[in-house]
């Protein structure tokens, strides 16, 4: 197994967990409008996600960066760059990414919603598209058609002759 087996198991099972991470976001966001949650409650177990999501999306962005995969890198790094840029430019003085004050407006909840639920379509992509890439890397890499390297293994109609 090459580097880039190595890569894409990783890019899957950051993905997944990028996803699984996205998911939990939109249904602590849903609690919040349905009235289940208080602001306060929602806005810290939001927060406390929200670093390790930026830290994960960046490590595999600078991971398909040194390995040369630049088209993947060009497709990834809009969604790391925008997660980042709302992360610098938040509000002085709000807690995090989510503030109580702010939450309540309805017009900032939904763009929430609708930022999760737009992150949640790019990372299900993504996720499918490093488990191709994986288990294409994977298949190229097996070089041996039982235990006899593929060049000196003959195809024959006799299935015990080698």
């Amino acid at each position: 197994m090459g580097i880039d087996g190595l890569l894409f198991i990783l890019s899957v099972i950051d993905e997944g967990a990028l996803l699984f991470l996205v998911v939990y976001f939109v249904i602590t966001l849903s609690d919040l409008e349905c009235d289940y949650l208080n602001a306060t409650t929602c806005c810290t177990r939001l927060n406390r996600f929200v670093l390790p999501e930026i830290i994960a999306q960046s490590a595999l962005a600078v991971l398909l960066l040194i390995t040369g995969h630049w088209i993947l890198f060009l497709l990834y790094i809009p969604c790391t760059a925008w997660i980042i840029y709302l992360f610098v430019t938040k509000p002085k003085g709000n807690i995090g990414l989510y503030d109580p004050a702010e939450i309540h407006n309805r017009h900032q909840l939904k763009a929430y919603m609708r930022d999760n639920m737009i992150k949640m379509g790019v990372h299900l992509i993504f996720f499918f598209i490093f488990l191709y890439w994986m288990i294409y890397s994977l298949l190229k890499d097996d070089t041996t058609m039982f235990g006899v390297p593929a060049e000196k293994a003959k195809l024959t109609d006799d299935p015990y002759e080698l």
